[in-house]
């Protein structure tokens, strides 16, 4: 037991560190001696680093389709580029949303789009009726068939996050098993975590814009690999196509409006205007760390594991070009994790706490499921605690204040850059792709 104490310390000192989630902290320290996936009650729980992919791509194992997470990601177009900050007066608190995947804003559409490249039969089911919502559930699990189950993070729990981030969005689950008032869902956890129905039915009607959806995937088997091939190039082309666009809200140029609003004095929703008083600056840099960083809820930049598409895609395809542009996502994914450590520098002792907490509420759920709820829950406790006090004392002065945000603009617009690059160089090499 000391051992395993030592062992999950070292993990969790890693992620904070790194900002990598709890399964890539825990190779990089225990090397082959990887967990295994979990069998709950005929359901596989295999991780995962993003909300939305790991989900379909588990229910399809589920249904005997493997494919990978990675491939997922690139089946459905890849990536994304957005930017909002919002800001909660009555919390002096800011929280950035960051867009990382194509279509980020509409996951359900995102999510039929794949199932239909695919060519694996799927039921959309929406309402704004809480008991149809229930049986259209209840039916799913009989039938045994896990759907793709919308929640509100914040109210589902598990995160335990703080109240004022109530309705401000959530991402699919995997619902999977139903077992008196529990039902068991699949958060990228790796042992079993469940949640009170009665919590879970107002999880899944607190965002009024999801109306209890539900996907249901019902794949038949093994894929067939020319379906396979024809997806993952359609992928490929929407992915250049979307980030070629000269939209400042859903593709590229998104960072570099980012990148302005980071030092602009003039613009009122520009960081220096909306924390000319420092209050809630904090909270915003915390959510770089948490936006760009894998170990977060909404799995991070995505850019390495769509490097790991590319380099399938190779393969799929026999296109060795594509080999070479997944070198071109590595890079850029060092370059993002460059970012989110310019936000939280691990110097400043109070930004080490915190992401020291952050990784502390994560590694307990992911790796113990509810076993790990208290202790997960005593780390948020002290999250958010730290967040309070730092928003309304922050430990910098305003001169580096001044040259931190500098520096973050710099790092974005190198990453604006970079992935423009990129994305040339991609369209190049899918010229060479039969």
């Amino acid at each position: 037991m000391t051992s395993q104490k030592h062992r999950k310390a070292r993990i969790r000192e890693r992620m904070a560190r790194t900002g990598e989630r709890y399964t890539t902290a825990r190779r990089h320290l225990v090397g082959t001696d990887a967990p295994s996936p979990a069998d709950d009650r005929g359901y596989v729980l295999r991780g995962g680093v993003h909300p939305d992919t790991a989900a379909l791509a588990h229910v399809l194992a589920h249904g005997g389709a493997e494919l990978s997470e990675a491939m997922v990601l690139g089946i459905g177009g890849g990536l994304g580029a957005g930017y909002i900050l919002w800001e909660f007066e009555k919390h002096d608190a800011a929280d950035l949303v960051l867009g990382f995947r194509r279509e980020w804003q509409y996951p359900g559409r995102w999510a039929m789009r794949v199932l239909d490249r695919l060519g694996v039969p799927a039921r959309l089911h929406e309402t704004s009726g809480p008991r149809a919502a229930a049986a259209h559930l209840e039916e799913a699990l009989a039938a045994g068939t896990p759907p793709l189950t919308w929640i509100d993070r914040q109210v589902a729990g598990w995160w335990h996050l703080p109240a004022y981030l109530e309705c401000h969005g959530g991402y699919p689950v995997v619902t999977y098993a139903l077992a008196g008032d529990r039902v068991f869902v699949d958060d990228r956890t790796l042992a079993p975590l469940s949640i009170a129905r009665d919590r879970l039915a107002a999880a899944r009607a607190r965002v009024p814009s999801y109306k209890h959806r539900l996907i249901v995937p019902e794949p038949t088997g093994a894929l067939d690999e020319r379906t396979v091939g024809r997806a993952v190039l359609a992928g490929l082309h929407d992915q250049v196509e979307h980030l070629s666009q000269r939209s400042d809200s859903f593709s590229l140029p998104a960072w570099r409006k980012w990148a302005r609003m980071l030092t602009d004095t003039h613009n009122d929703k520009a960081w220096p205007r909306v924390f000319a008083q420092r209050p809630g600056l904090v909270s915003a840099l915390l959510s770089i760390f948490e936006g760009i960083e894998p170990l977060g809820t909404f799995g991070g930049h995505l850019r390495r594991l769509y490097a790991d598409f590319l380099a399938d895609a190779a393969v799929v395809l026999e296109a060795s070009p594509l080999r070479e542009r997944a070198e071109d996502w590595r890079v850029i994914a060092a370059q993002w994790h460059g970012a989110a450590d310019a936000a939280l520098p691990l110097d400043v002792p109070a930004f080490a706490a915190l992401r020291d907490a952050l990784a502390g509420v994560y590694e307990p759920v992911v790796s113990d499921g509810d076993a790990g709820w208290e202790e997960s829950s005593r780390a948020a406790e002290r999250l958010w605690e730290l967040q309070a006090e730092l928003d309304a004392a922050l430990p910098l002065e305003a001169g580096a204040v001044d040259s931190l945000l500098a520096d973050l603009a710099r790092r974005v617009n190198v990453l604006f850059t970079a992935e423009s690059e990129a994305i040339a160089r991609l369209r190049g090499a899918l010229v060479r792709v039969a």
